[in-house]
């Protein structure tokens, strides 16, 4: 998988697309969940997009601290259900880090992880903090790396 960092302006029209289309079909149709994806912080994210060939396959959108939650943050992690087996989830998240670290300097890392993936967060050394929660109708945990 090729991995391209990009903020909000430099997406073009077909990748910008991509990413909202990738995003509703896995967050809006396969897990069965009506929320409004398009939020308004698009626009604040460096987007972390992994490409197969040409096809966006993985992606997320990482923020500073004080962006999104006190602490820098990755969020919209998702994956292609047709490309799941490959590691690219875990290839998307290394890439995700990495690149708040670069980009903000050493920092604790906050997700709002759907709670069935705590184990593979887990391995990436966030760990729960808080009370689980409901987010859109999903239980959700709150998690942070240090």
């Amino acid at each position: 998988m090729r991995i391209e960092i990009k903020k909000f302006q430099e997406l073009d029209l077909e990748e910008l697309y991509d990413v909202l289309q990738l995003r509703s079909e896995v967050f809006v149709v396969e897990q069965d969940c009506v929320y409004q994806d398009m939020d308004y912080k698009d626009q604040l994210a460096l987007h972390i997009i992994g490409y197969k060939d040409t096809k966006i396959v993985a992606y997320t959108r990482v923020f500073k601290k004080g962006d999104y939650f006190k602490e820098a943050s990755i969020g919209r992690v998702v994956v292609r259900k047709s490309e799941r087996q490959y590691g690219y989830g875990l290839e998307i998240m290394k890439a995700s880090i990495e690149t708040i670290h670069k980009k903000f300097g050493p920092t604790a890392i906050h997700i709002s992880a759907q709670k069935y993936l705590t184990k593979f967060y887990t391995s990436l050394g966030f760990k729960i903090v808080g009370e689980e929660y409901l987010e859109d109708g999903i239980p959700h945990v709150g998690m942070i790396k240090d």
